[in-house]
């Protein structure tokens, strides 16, 4: 089991991961920086706790929009055959993302 630490919002959390995950749970968290970066510019003061409930709302709102935008698609096209690799992958790499969040979740909440 590897360990690594993510930065997000001023903050250093330390995380064990499966090895080799570092590099993605870095990656990750980057995007959660963003988002907690945005959330301080639109609202100036917000505690930390709430900075980080804005980021996770901004994300669910982009992954809300991304499924019903990908739903929408699979209404209106029919999957070649030579798709159906490629929806598996993104439907893994959903189910990675839900995975990831329920296991970040209580760390950030212990927080």
């Amino acid at each position: 089991m590897a360990e690594t630490t993510l930065q997000i919002a001023g903050r250093h959390y330390p995380i064990r991961c499966r090895d080799g995950e570092e590099a993605q749970l870095a990656h990750l968290s980057t995007l959660i920086e963003e988002k907690a970066r945005q959330a301080q510019q639109g609202t100036p003061g917000l505690t930390e706790v709430r900075t980080l409930l804005f980021a996770a709302l901004f994300l669910a709102d982009e992954l809300n929009d991304l499924r019903r935008e990908a739903a929408g698609r699979q209404t209106q096209l029919p999957l070649e055959e030579e798709d159906e690799p490629a929806a598996r992958a993104v439907e893994a790499l959903a189910a990675r993302i839900e995975k990831l969040r329920a296991t970040l979740a209580p760390h950030v909440a212990d927080a």
